[in-house]
Parts: structure tokens; sequence; C-alpha cells
């Protein structure tokens, strides 16, 4: 298996709407690609497709080799999720949801274990016997992290993950997907933060209307430079 996610010729439409349009795309373990593109653009269509919350209308989507249509639960093993909203139960605390999301995952951990998981994610001591309500967006982001790391997952899917964050919490947040990446995670960021897209990116990709229309690598590129071609995309 040379790719740890994988789309193939992969489309999608909804009525009289090509959403995704002959997506191809790999990524290898330890890869960060980060997607842009305005809204509409098919970043997370291509997302849900990947998770098989969507049916392609053609071609395949692969994630650990497996093809997602066919293997939805199989797939999940491999996989973990965060988007723009975290979605957690907010009336457990932050310890509670670890425990509950990773032993959905067929893991069962001590307390200590799983405190240890929501310290390597950032999340202070003191917040993972709260609540989940009363998080902030940063804060329930770090327990996904932690949901990610207990299920070893080795494809991370995320959908506009640093919207809304404060400078400080998306800092800390691309701390943590290189440490990641560090430990062989392929991640898959849709994103329109073109900054955070250069900073932890080893590569990025332009969609627009449907189309995936440039793959660039990210060290010989600034974000000025990155900014420039992205529009230049735009508005052709």
């Amino acid at each position: 298996m040379k790719y740890i996610l994988e789309a193939k010729d992969l489309s999608k439409r909804y009525q009289d709407k090509l959403a995704l349009k002959g997506l191809n795309l790999q990524l290898e373990t330890s890869e960060i690609f980060c997607l842009l593109g305005q809204n509409g653009a098919g970043k997370s269509t291509t997302i849900n497709l990947l998770l098989g919350f969507l049916q392609p209308t053609s071609g395949a989507a692969f994630i650990h080799g497996l093809e997602v249509a066919q293997n939805p639960l199989a797939i999940l093993k491999h996989l973990a999720y965060i988007p723009e909203q975290v979605m957690l139960y907010p009336n457990l605390t932050g310890l509670e949801n670890l425990s509950l999301f990773s032993g959905l995952a067929g893991f069962s951990y001590s307390q200590e274990e799983l405190m240890a998981y929501l310290q390597q994610a950032g999340l202070p001591a003191n917040a993972a016997g709260k609540r989940v309500g009363t998080y902030s967006k940063g804060m329930r982001q770090k327990v996904g992290i932690a949901i990610a790391i207990a299920k070893h997952a080795k494809v991370l899917l995320l959908d506009e993950p640093t919207s809304g964050l404060d400078p400080k919490a998306s800092n800390e947040f691309s701390e943590l997907l290189l440490q990641l990446q560090a430990k062989g995670t392929a991640v898959l960021m849709a994103t329109h933060d073109i900054f955070r897209a250069k900073e932890v990116g080893t590569r990025v990709g332009i969609m627009r209307e449907g189309e995936l229309v440039d793959v660039l690598p990210t060290q010989n590129l600034n974000a000025n430079e990155l900014e420039k071609l992205y529009l230049n995309y735009m508005h052709n």
C-alpha cells in the first residue's frame, strides 16, 4: 500500500450541480496536505466523501487501502475527524469524552492513560474534569486531538479547524499537528487560512468550483507568494 489516503476520479453531483469533479489526490504517511478554496469549492464535500458520510457519484476514495464506500465502519478505525465545530458531549467532561470515543474505537485505557493523552494534546490538567460545555473551541479541539492520539489514527481529517481561534490557540493547534506528523499521521486539512497552510503544510492544493486546479509543495513558497497564486486562481 503506497498511499494512506487516495482519491481516484472522485466526483459528487447534487441534482444539477457537480460539487466535485474527478478529484485525484494521494497522501503518504506523515504528510500534511492543506486544501485551500472559497466556500463551495468542494473542500468539505471531499472530506465528507473520505469519511464515508457521502456516497460518490463516480470514482472512489481509499483510506489505508480500504475503499471508503465499501468499508464505512472499517475505515473509522484508521481515521480521526475534527470538524469546524468539534462534536463532543457537552455534559460530559473532557476525560469522559475521551474515554467514550476511544472505547467506541475498541481501546480501553486507565484514567492515568487518558489524562496522559489529554496532556499530550495540550489540555490543562485542571480542565480534564470539567464539562466540555464550558470549554473554548481551542480546548474542544485539544480533546479531538487527544481522541486521534488515543485511537492511533493513521489519518486525520480537518475541516476549517482554525476558524474562530485566536492567534495563540491557532499556533498551539499547528504545533499539535506537527507533533502528530512526526509520529506518522497523515493530515488532510480544508482551510481558508493561507498563512497556516504554508506554516504546517507539506503540500497545498487549490480548489475552485469542484476541481483541484493546482498542487504546490510549500517548502519553496512563502505565505505572500502562496496568497498571490491563490488569488490569481480565484480571479481567473
